[in-house]
């Protein structure tokens, strides 16, 4: 099982929604509209700083890993206003009440 952390601009959240189902991930949590900072520059959701990223998290079976984050990278490299998301996987040793997707 693996843990898998994805950020990206939050007006791409269908699309990316939209990977997760075509990937078999149905179980997930999504953090809508959160504040940081990328290559762009900050995204606080203000006028000084706008914008705002979110964050899905979620137990990814590890045979689902390769092609969830083949998606992503197309998703990403499709156009450069995409160059923003990030991906991160991670071995997860032990979870309470998990079962990945």
């Amino acid at each position: 099982m693996k843990f898998v952390h994805i950020t990206f601009r939050f007006e791409y959240t269908d699309r990316i929604d939209k990977i997760l189902d075509e990937n078999g991930i149905i179980d997930y949590v999504t953090y809508p509209m959160v504040q940081g900072g990328g290559q762009d520059g900050k995204h606080m959701g203000s006028k000084v700083y706008p914008g705002n990223f979110t964050v899905v998290q979620a137990l990814v079976d590890d045979e689902k890993t390769g092609p969830l984050l083949d998606d992503l990278e197309a998703f990403r490299t499709e156009k450069s206003s995409r160059q923003h998301l990030r991906a991160v996987i991670m071995h997860v040793e032990a979870a309470l009440g998990a079962k990945s997707s």
